[in-house]
């Protein structure tokens, strides 16, 4: 019976030093290489809902900590539209309850967008009211590559922008083309965004 009972104890002490892996992580890492990341916190492997990414070559991802998957940055490099040129990047920040909740996006440069005020707020209906848990990564990275192909006026965070849009759009086109080059448009200082 002690013997049971000193057997149990150690199995319980085992447990408590096994950190606890939320939702969102095994979402994250799904189908990761190693067997232990469903019990450990992300050891060494930088698992890429991840292994599900299909991104194409004007996007790219970056984890600054290996350890962390659920804080990272996007890179959108548009190789068409009007934003050609320029490298946007965002942040992720997935929180424990996702997928229930969808990831906290800002853009971390101040750009010239109709769908992406000055602090850097994103205007992308699946990353507020149209959030469905069945959504993943890959469709809000996709999602904000669409918004530099087709900026959206009707639903925009940034109203002047998407005025001057509708209504002038040559001037738009001006003023997306010099805030890439980090000009100063209406007392905002935008940043450069062209790739070298």
């Amino acid at each position: 019976m002690i013997k049971i009972w000193s057997m149990k104890k150690n199995e319980e002490a085992a447990g408590k030093k096994k950190p606890k892996t939320s939702a969102a992580q095994i979402r994250v890492q799904k189908g990761a290489a190693s067997p232990c990341l469903t019990r450990c916190v992300f050891s060494n492997v930088v698992a890429i809902d991840l292994t599900e990414l299909d991104l194409p070559s004007t996007m790219k991802t970056h984890f600054p900590d290996s350890a962390d998957l659920l804080n990272f940055s996007l890179t959108i490099t548009p190789d068409e539209g009007m934003y050609t040129g320029g490298a946007f990047n965002f942040s992720f920040a997935i929180n424990t309850n996702y997928p229930h909740d969808p990831p906290k996006v800002k853009c971390t440069q101040t750009i010239y967008h109709p769908n992406v005020d000055l602090e850097g707020n994103v205007c992308l209906n699946i990353l507020r009211e149209d959030w469905k848990p069945v959504l993943n990564l890959n469709a809000v990275m996709v999602g904000l590559q669409y918004l530099f192909l087709e900026p959206n006026t009707d639903d925009p965070l940034n109203k002047e922008a998407a005025q001057e849009m509708s209504k002038n759009r040559d001037q738009f086109l001006s003023h997306v083309k010099s805030s890439m080059r980090g000009a100063n448009i209406k007392g905002v200082q935008y940043t450069n965004v062209l790739v070298q």
